[in-house]
């Protein structure tokens, strides 16, 4: 999606135009149910949110400052959150614990007509960014954006100084967003 269709999406939703969350359901549904998944190793549970998701959007559509960015970006970081705290709450603590990154599935899309040739080819990218990293790498971004730690809990974790974890976590995070703008490997 460009810039000016962004845009417009933004102001369908604080206009309350209805076919706007069919619009940003289509983009981004599918997207914010695989990261779902990923996270909450639920499937059941990645339906709910995704439709809890979406009624959020609807509810707080008054709240996207589009001079603050994409509606793709601002729903995604909202749904992790959301994902995040469902994996914290009481009824998901007695689950098994997240298995790490480079034993489980990736995630997967598959192109359809409506979606954005652009938006598939950046998961592509930021996927083999994802494999490319280092194992301690992937692990901290693993640790910080699947199950939530802070950076002095990753430390703790991994029994390693707080300044071995940022320079970790800074690298990968590097790495990560050069894919996703489709620039070299750093």
């Amino acid at each position: 999606m460009d810039a000016q269709s962004e845009v417009q999406l933004g102001e369908k939703l604080r206009n309350s135009d209805p076919d706007a969350i069919a619009e940003a359901y289509d983009l981004y549904g599918r997207i914010a149910y695989s990261l779902f998944v990923r996270i909450t190793r639920d499937h059941s549970a990645a339906e709910d949110l995704v439709q809890e998701l979406f009624l959020r959007l609807w509810n707080r559509r008054r709240e996207f400052d589009a001079t603050r960015g994409s509606i793709g970006p601002w729903l995604l970081s909202i749904a992790r959150n959301m994902a995040i705290d469902y994996v914290r709450s009481a009824q998901t603590r007695f689950q098994s614990r997240l298995r790490p990154i480079d034993q489980t599935d990736t995630l997967h899309f598959s192109y359809k007509p409506n979606e954005p040739e652009r938006l598939m080819d950046a998961v592509k990218a930021v996927q083999e960014a994802l494999a490319d990293l280092k194992p301690n790498q992937r692990k901290v971004l693993e640790l910080a954006y699947f199950e939530g730690c802070s950076q002095s809990e990753i430390a703790d974790r991994l029994k390693e100084p707080l300044g071995t974890v940022k320079s970790w976590m800074r690298a990968a995070l590097e790495r990560m967003r050069a894919a996703a703008k489709g620039e070299a490997k750093p």
